[in-house]
């Protein structure tokens, strides 16, 4: 009988899984970002940067220097942004002022600002509204914003997002972070008793910046710009970090999130996209709060 049970908890488990992998996603991985038929070409440009684009001739002799970018950025050179509060206080980043700097919120805030600003940047500026179907569990509230300075709550406003830049570091120890270590060239170790079990559970996804041999946050540490719909999961170790500890295959998101985060999801007890913002935020966990709780999807 005990032997029964115990094979009846694996199916279980295994049937759980299951259904939070998708074979495959049912549209284009790209998503929004195939710009209304224009896919990479509205981001990229393989001859001349912005130039080659058809965006405004700035002057800029870097432009298309780094990973061939089409759009305009030089309205953001050196702008000072403000973003949202941490414990502190709240976090400053100044722009890069080159496409060609070597810092890491080049290709991490900058780029993605050159579309997602709607304050200095507007050339190439979204709608302001998702591109997603939304979820029942959102409400009636489908004008998600994805303007970072322009976002219906004045022009010029980044106290509302969430902090990024050269400034928002991630850190170990203490009461808001997992009992991690921060290697010396500045990778997040999950080695702790509670946070090596947290990528057992879930996994660590989050791709942070390095400046000055820290984790710094940036855009992309939490989006995947080149995947809306699907994340792919690969456990044990991938090249630098720890992937996750959950099955490997293809899992659903949403949003570019660069893991599995699916809000649309039917279980009432669901905590994947909690799940989600614990990667960094380790004093929210069920882990260092001494809950048992694994993911449900």
């Amino acid at each position: 009988m005990k032997q029964k049970l115990i094979y009846a908890f694996i199916f279980l488990a295994t049937a759980g899984f299951a259904t939070a992998q998708i074979s495959s996603p049912s549209t284009d991985v790209l998503g929004a970002h195939l710009n209304y038929g224009r896919g990479c070409a509205a981001c990229h440009a393989p001859h001349s940067g912005v130039y080659g684009n058809g965006n405004a001739k700035t002057g800029d002799a870097s432009a298309g220097a780094m990973a061939l970018w089409g759009e305009d950025v030089g309205s953001l050179y050196g702008k000072t942004i403000i973003t949202g509060q941490t414990d502190r206080g709240t976090v400053t980043e100044v722009l890069p002022g080159s496409l060609t700097a070597t810092t890491p919120d080049v290709s991490g805030v900058l780029m993605c600002l050159s579309c997602h600003d709607g304050n200095y940047a507007q050339g190439a500026m979204m709608k302001n509204k998702v591109y997603e179907t939304l979820p029942p569990t959102y409400g009636t509230y489908n004008t998600v914003p994805t303007l970072l300075g322009n976002d219906y709550t004045g022009t010029g406003n980044y106290l509302n997002d969430h902090p990024v830049g050269l400034n928002a570091t991630m850190g170990c120890g203490g009461q808001y972070n997992w009992d991690c270590t921060i290697s010396a060239t500045g990778q997040v170790l999950m080695t702790g008793a509670a946070s090596s079990q947290f990528v057992v559970n879930y996994g660590f996804f989050v791709n942070p910046g390095v400046y000055n041999s820290q984790p710094v946050v940036m855009c992309t540490t939490c989006h995947n710009q080149h995947s809306m719909n699907v994340v792919k999961v690969t456990n044990g170790i991938t090249p630098g970090k720890v992937s996750s500890g959950l099955p490997t295959g293809t899992y659903a998101t949403m949003f570019f999130i660069r893991a599995p985060y699916n809000p649309a999801s039917t279980t009432v007890a669901s905590n994947q996209t909690a799940q989600f913002c614990r990667q960094c935020h380790g004093g929210e966990s069920n882990e260092m709060n001494g809950s048992t709780a694994v993911t449900t999807f």
